[in-house]
């Protein structure tokens, strides 16, 4: 890890740092106790504001820029680690560094003379490290107007005086966004875990030799001709107030590198669209020399992935190199109007240059997945995604942050209560979504054990005849083909092709927790003996109450098929949700007298 203080925007980047205490620029990060309100979208902070909430508004100056007049993307990382570690390090209380940060995508530039608006909060606090977030935005003086440059989440690890992890207190979030951002947070910090997984799987599927690419009137360049290699020396102003160089510093100059290499390819100027999810390796202190390494990997017909490397030694050449960090960045070259110029290709060296070829292209598969099915909003989620497993990381992800995201939603309203049985609904604009919960007298770990196996519902639930496990994905998810009871307004009977995702509590307090939602598979398209539903997002989620006791709470965003049906039970047209729900606790004190037999 590499201390110092910094972090990024929006995907999945990674990187160390240690804790600064200030920034050098012409204007400093907002303070919470500051009074004077920011006119524009960092205006009028919220009483109920967070705590560790930093705004910072950077004016940009000419030295800020490039040959275009915008905004160089090294400083723009360089504000965002700033603001980033200052929030970080206001939860702690102690110097922090930064563990990683997710893929950024940068949506525009900026020109000089606009202002540069940074918002960055701590979403969660786990043990020792703590998810920070991050909103980059640009205003134009002149206009008024405001537009997002990007979103990003960097991890950071409180450190003591020793270097030893320090134990973080919890973050109660507040409000409703700060709420959804601190229960998705687990499921992020479980998706950057297995991110090398993907793309080695990926790659262990996909043919060995390396195809290249043709293009019409387009010969190939040698990648060689694209190499960059440059050397820095690390001096106090490039380190923080502990001497470890500052993360946004060495971000700056791989960006250098890189964006050299390729221009090389190109022969033009070009332009950073995102940097891949990546890590800080080992610490580098005033003194140290880094040397930067930068080469085009691969380049596709409209954009390219430059590969950068950092490592750093001292004084001495005989001590071996310390590898500090290494990125992936993608470019892209613009004509006049602002539309995507083809690209020469890349013939790749032999060996290590072939491997190089064939990890760009699966990385940049895997961007797409994550854009794709991660970064959409919800409703702009087709329903039945096909399944496959480069991507089954990020429909896991999916499915169970947005059933963590219906679940944090703060306007439900008491719709009907039945005994125990409670039913409440959300009306939002495009959906109508329900809840049913109540309290089980079992513990909250069996009922979870078994709400979370579909080949068991039809035992509770009446609308479901049979359930196949189609996949066992992992131990957390499966895929399930369902096929419901035919219905007597009906000419057949519906089925589904459902991905089920469970998740045990993250810390106290968590909920455990089983998200559906419908996936396609190849070798179970639909047939005419059935008619093929869908399901966009439902789910149980169970809160322990006591050691014997839980709560236990189903939700669903209702379908239009099935919309008739729900609001029937929501007027107290109809029992059939409430009756459903008892014989759900029937079946779930059913087994768990049985398991104490067995016992």
């Amino acid at each position: 890890m590499v201390k110092e203080n910094i972090v990024v925007p929006e995907e999945i980047l990674s990187f160390c740092c240690n804790g600064l205490q200030g920034s050098t620029s012409p204007l400093r990060a907002q303070e919470p106790g500051d009074r004077e309100e920011v006119p524009g979208a960092m205006a009028s902070p919220s009483p109920t504001r967070n705590p560790t909430e930093v705004q910072m508004s950077q004016l940009v100056l000419p030295c800020h820029t490039n040959h275009r007049g915008e905004l160089s993307t090294g400083q723009l990382l360089k504000w965002i680690d700033t603001a980033a570690c200052l929030s970080a390090e206001r939860h702690a209380g102690c110097p922090c560094v930064t563990a990683s940060m997710d893929d950024i995508y940068f949506e525009h530039t900026i020109s000089v003379g606009q202002v540069v608006n940074i918002k960055a909060k701590v979403n969660r606090a786990f043990n020792s490290s703590m998810e920070v977030g991050i909103q980059v935005s640009y205003e134009d003086l002149c206009s008024g107007k405001h537009c997002s440059i990007c979103k990003a989440y960097a991890t950071f690890v409180a450190q003591g005086p020793s270097g030893s992890k320090v134990k973080l207190k919890p973050l109660t979030p507040q409000t409703e966004e700060e709420k959804i951002e601190h229960s998705i947070a687990a499921e992020r910090r479980r998706m950057r875990l297995v991110h090398k997984d993907t793309l080695k799987d990926l790659l262990s599927r996909s043919p060995r030799e390396t195809e290249l690419e043709t293009r019409d009137g387009s010969a190939a360049v040698p990648a060689e001709k694209t190499r960059v290699e440059s050397v820095e020396l690390v001096l106090p102003p490039h380190a923080n107030h502990q001497g470890n160089t500052f993360g946004g510093q060495i971000m700056a100059w791989m960006e250098n590198v890189a964006t050299i290499a390729a221009s090389r390819l190109c022969h033009a100027h070009p332009t950073l669209r995102a940097i891949e999810m990546f890590h800080f390796r080992g610490p580098s202190q005033v003194g140290d020399r880094l040397v930067l390494k930068a080469i085009v990997n691969n380049a596709f017909k409209n954009s390219m992935e430059v590969g950068v490397c950092a490592e750093a030694y001292g004084q001495e050449m005989s001590i071996s190199r310390r590898h500090i960090n290494s990125a992936f960045m993608t470019f892209v070259v613009l004509d006049q109007e602002g539309r995507p110029c083809t690209l020469p290709m890349v013939a790749p060296e032999p060996g290590d240059g072939e491997r190089r070829y064939r990890e760009a292209s699966a990385r940049k598969k895997i961007r797409l997945d994550r854009k794709y099915v991660v970064s959409c909003k919800q409703t702009e989620v087709p329903l039945s995604v096909p399944w496959d497993q480069s991507n089954k990381v990020y429909l896991s992800y999916n499915n169970v942050s947005a059933l963590k995201t219906l679940v944090a939603k703060a306007n439900w309203a008491l719709a009907s209560e039945k005994g125990k049985v409670r039913m409440y609904t959300l009306e939002e604009d495009k959906f109508l979504s329900f809840r049913i919960e109540m309290s089980v007298h079992i513990a909250a770990g069996q009922a979870f054990s078994l709400l979370s196996d579909l080949r068991r519902r039809h035992e509770w639930d009446r609308h479901y005849a049979s359930a196949e496990l189609v996949q066992q994905v992992d131990d957390d998810d499966m895929i399930y083909h369902v096929v419901s009871q035919k219905l007597s307004s009906e000419n057949k009977p519906q089925d589904f092709v459902i991905l089920a995702s469970r998740r045990k509590p993250c810390s106290k307090g968590d909920p455990y927790v089983v998200a559906f939602r419908s996936v396609t598979l190849p070798t179970h398209p639909a047939t005419a003996g059935f008619t093929r539903g869908e399901t966009l997002c439902s789910g149980f989620c169970i809160w322990p109450e006591s050691e014997e006791t839980s709560k236990v709470a189903y939700y669903n965003q209702a379908m239009p098929g099935y919309l008739n049906y729900v609001t029937t039970n929501v007027v107290g047209l109809s029992s059939d949700f409430c009756a459903t729900f008892k014989a759900c606790e029937k079946c779930l004190l059913k087994n768990k007298e049985d398991l104490i037999v067995r016992l």
